[in-house]
């Protein structure tokens, strides 16, 4: 992989991981037209670069991050993670399976823009509109909607926030809690992709931070993170203003045409 397209998919992650629209299906389309797709330091980058992104929330979310007179918060934060770190840590394999394969993530973005087209008729009369509000209950209610996304295609973002309006928050307060339940969820990802997760290289396993310290993996991963915290900031402000004014529709029109040119792309064409 060379600067140019590290550069390229730490754009696409920073700005994608918080919309509904899947992240990981969009590197994975773009690594893969690129040709880098089964690349073991690539794979690990797709990962480790949501660092980036997870540093956004927290830079623009800081006072919520920061005020520890407020216990609540981070109870329910680790109460809605541990199902993705149960259910992650279980289907890891089957998920690399499905990692290298376009077509039926394209399909699964399809599906989903699908469900985001009549999501806000599916859940209407909100009574939540603020994270105190939230129990615990509901907090790990919305942590297993976001194990969902464990297959690439679905979105991390989508799920949880279809989660959050399931369990009676408003749109804005389930995106909200969507981008505060990925900081745990995708922290843990990143640590555990970089040092304990063990990737096949030239016929050897090896772990993530040794690959990073190869050749300019380093500076790569670097600037990937930088990349990816400077869009991300843009696209969570970008988001917010969209839900309000049109609910998830653009998003499920948006994936639905992603998902059909590249589900023709990977099929015919690559």
């Amino acid at each position: 992989m060379d600067f140019i397209q590290a550069l390229v998919l730490a754009i696409i992650e920073g700005l994608t991981e918080y919309l509904p629209i899947s992240s990981t299906a969009h590197m994975i389309f773009a690594s893969s037209a690129y040709g880098i797709q089964e690349d073991a330091f690539v794979k690990l980058f797709q990962t480790a670069i949501q660092f980036g992104a997870i540093l956004a929330v927290v830079a623009l979310y800081w006072k919520k991050f920061f005020d520890f007179s407020r216990l609540s918060f981070y109870v329910k934060l680790a109460c809605a993670v541990i199902p993705a770190l149960v259910l992650g840590k279980l289907f890891d394999d089957m998920i690399d399976d499905v990692l290298g394969k376009p077509v039926p993530i394209a399909i699964v973005l399809i599906v989903g823009g699908v469900v985001l087209l009549f999501i806000d008729k599916f859940f209407h009369s909100p009574e939540i509109s603020n994270e105190e509000d939230i129990t615990i209950k509901k907090a790990v209610t919305i942590g297993f909607w976001q194990c969902l996304a464990m297959m690439p295609g679905t979105s991390r973002a989508a799920a949880s926030i279809i989660g959050g309006m399931q369990q009676k928050l408003t749109r804005e307060a389930a995106a909200e809690f969507s981008f505060f339940l990925a900081v745990p969820t995708m922290l843990a990802v990143t640590v555990y992709s970089i040092m304990l997760k063990k990737y096949e290289v030239a016929g050897a396993e090896v772990k993530g931070y040794t690959m990073l310290m190869e050749g300019d993996n380093m500076k790569l991963f670097l600037m990937g993170n930088v990349v990816a915290f400077i869009v991300a900031i843009i696209a969570i402000k970008g988001f917010i203003g969209v839900i309000k004014k049109y609910g998830f529709k653009p998003w499920g029109i948006y994936r639905i045409v992603a998902g059909t040119l590249l589900l023709v792309y990977f099929t015919y064409f690559k």
